[in-house]
């Protein structure tokens, strides 16, 4: 299923910048609206719905890593990379992934996996 313009969550305040999703038929893509770096994620349906349900479980979400870089700095930047090392990577704060998993939780985001 495609969604053709990006979607943020309903926690992310009005003109807030926020992480964004979007899909075409064969990949999900993430970015951060604030981001200066404009990095766009491409993951597969398959690995973003991995993403949501370890989020949804609060587990660590892989296959899609999410770093936060110190750990243990909660206004460490959070940093979203497909699998593998090489690849873009989205970057923002803490309380913007916050709304973000807020938003995965509620099932904001389910129709980009669903079939």
């Amino acid at each position: 299923m495609s969604h053709s313009t990006w979607q943020k969550s309903s926690y992310c305040g009005e003109g807030d910048s926020c992480i964004h999703v979007r899909s075409t038929a064969t990949a999900v893509h993430l970015t951060e609206s604030s981001d200066p770096t404009d990095s766009i994620l491409t993951l597969t349906p398959t690995t973003f719905g991995a993403l949501l349900t370890a989020l949804k479980a609060n587990t660590h979400p892989a296959p899609a890593h999410v770093t936060f870089t110190p750990a243990n700095d909660a206004d460490a930047p959070v940093r979203v990379h497909g699998p593998g090392v090489h690849g873009p990577v989205v970057t923002t704060d803490r309380q913007k992934w916050d709304a973000f998993v807020l938003g995965v939780k509620a099932g904001e985001f389910d129709h980009f996996v669903d079939a």
